[in-house]
């Protein structure tokens, strides 16, 4: 008789730790299919706001004529010794964007060098885009941009590398998360995802970097380079798309740390709780 009730006793304890763990095991689940979905829109993101040229959008009437100033400075414009004044210049009269990677401005598609076009309502615009070197990338910038005599600003030519750097830095730490992801997958175990969780929130804190240099970097230019009257400037959608990924990395982070700490804590629970 007792024998019985030590059985029955024996089974119904299996019955509910296999319940308990089963239910652990789709919470945990759950919350690490959530997390890598949001990885991968956050990297999808990153990936199109660093290979995308709207970081910056400026809008100005279009040059309609193609006189002797615009023709100069369209050509300084793609010069590679264009210096930042001569560029940003050209940027704000003539419909700029600005990336990571490049600058482009919009101009008339057909240029008449030597007599301008006759007015119309409309005509054919053309965007012409200039890359930035990495020689450009790493450049000092000066306290009167365009005027190397006037000593190097600091803190401008930090912010300026900082907000090219941090971004690659953010996409690299977060596929490196992704890599222990899927070796935390293959041993089926979710206690490594908390390296993930961990490479992810640095990542967010570095794309939350790259957003704020650009921002500061931007302010202190336009200090420095009023823009003219009748040209306005915004934030364009590459830059948005940065903005978006950070909180969803920190999300993403918040998940895969959850996930894995509290798993470890409660398989640690129920294994004393089976040993007893």
């Amino acid at each position: 008789m007792g024998g019985d009730r030590l059985e029955n006793k024996t089974s119904v304890s299996v019955a509910s730790w296999s319940s308990l763990n089963a239910r652990m095991d789709n919470r945990f689940a759950t919350a690490f299919v959530i997390a890598c979905v949001l990885s991968l829109i956050s990297t999808i993101y990153m990936a199109a706001s660093i290979g995308t040229d709207f970081w910056y959008e400026y809008r100005s009437p279009v040059q309609e004529n193609s006189s002797d100033l615009n023709k100069s400075m369209w050509e300084d414009f793609i010069s590679e010794e264009a210096d930042e004044k001569t560029y940003n210049d050209a940027l704000f009269r003539y419909n700029g964007t600005v990336g990571l990677w490049r600058r482009c401005i919009t101009i008339p598609k057909n240029t008449h060098w030597y007599s301008p076009p006759e007015r119309t309502e409309s005509f054919d615009v053309v965007t012409k885009c200039m890359s930035f070197t990495l020689n450009e990338q790493f450049m000092e910038k000066f306290v009167d941009p365009g005027n190397h005599n006037s000593g190097i600003d600091l803190l401008r030519t930090y912010l300026w590398r900082c907000q090219f750097l941090l971004p690659f830095v953010s996409l690299g730490l977060m596929c490196f998360g992704a890599l222990i992801g899927l070796c935390a997958c293959i041993c089926r175990s979710l206690y490594p995802t908390i390296a993930t969780g961990v490479l992810h929130l640095l990542a967010g804190l570095c794309t939350l970097g790259s957003v704020s240099c650009y921002v500061a970097g931007i302010e202190l230019l336009h200090q420095k380079l009023e823009l003219p009257e009748n040209v306005s400037g915004e934030f364009g959608w590459s830059f948005c798309l940065a903005c978006v990924s950070a909180p969803l990395q920190f999300m993403a982070s918040a998940l895969f740390i959850w996930a894995a700490h509290t798993n470890r804590k409660e398989y640690t629970l129920m294994k004393a709780y089976r040993v007893a």
